[in-house]
């Protein structure tokens, strides 16, 4: 069905800027096509309706973003050096595109049930990222033998998230990107003396 990848991805970015500047639930398909440069039908060759166009952008970009990660993180020797990594480039990549950082930060939270079990199960990918920085840091003797990976990660993705989400609320007023080294200093050290 998806032939043509760049069409596809023109698509998806017109996507990205309609959802952001009109939220979910006032961005008609014909809105996306017109800044897509596309006709309205066109966009039916690509996407069954818009609950799957917004599926698919979060797939495409988180999907670009782990292969970012992986690619950052792939020559560090430390965990925790991979976990500032991490976060800074997450906080990059939202600082960079403002209607992305927008429309994941927002308008993902306000989609139906059903939409943000895909979702949640396209972040999956994410969270095992995030495993594996924690399994490695563990095995090198970087964070602790007794570290409950599963609670770990949640509070890692959750502060990122966040973070991110109240900065995209905040009007992002301040450097986002600023915070990577905070928010890691915090994960790491946690309130210790």
């Amino acid at each position: 069905m998806k032939k043509n990848r760049p069409k596809y991805m023109q698509i998806i970015d017109a996507a990205v800027v309609v959802i952001a500047e009109n939220g979910f639930h006032q961005a008609q398909v014909s809105k996306i096509a017109k800044q897509a440069g596309v006709a309205d039908g066109t966009i039916y060759l690509y996407f069954k309706n818009k609950e799957d166009i917004l599926i698919s952008l979060f797939e495409e970009k988180m999907g670009n973003f782990i292969e970012k990660i992986d690619q950052l993180i792939a020559g560090k020797e430390s965990a925790v050096e991979k976990l500032l990594m991490m976060i800074t480039a997450h906080f990059r990549l939202l600082s960079d595109d403002h209607h992305l950082a927008v429309v994941t930060q927002l308008e993902l939270r306000q989609s139906n049930k059903e939409i943000r079990l895909q979702i949640n199960n396209i972040l999956k990918r994410y969270l095992k990222v995030i495993d594996k920085i924690l399994l490695e840091g563990i095995e090198n003797g970087e964070f602790s033998s007794e570290l409950d990976i599963r609670l770990a990660r949640q509070m890692i993705f959750g502060t990122i998230d966040e973070t991110a989400t109240s900065w995209v609320m905040n009007e992002e007023k301040y450097d986002l990107n600023a915070l990577a080294g905070k928010v890691h200093h915090l994960l790491i050290n946690g309130c210790r003396k």
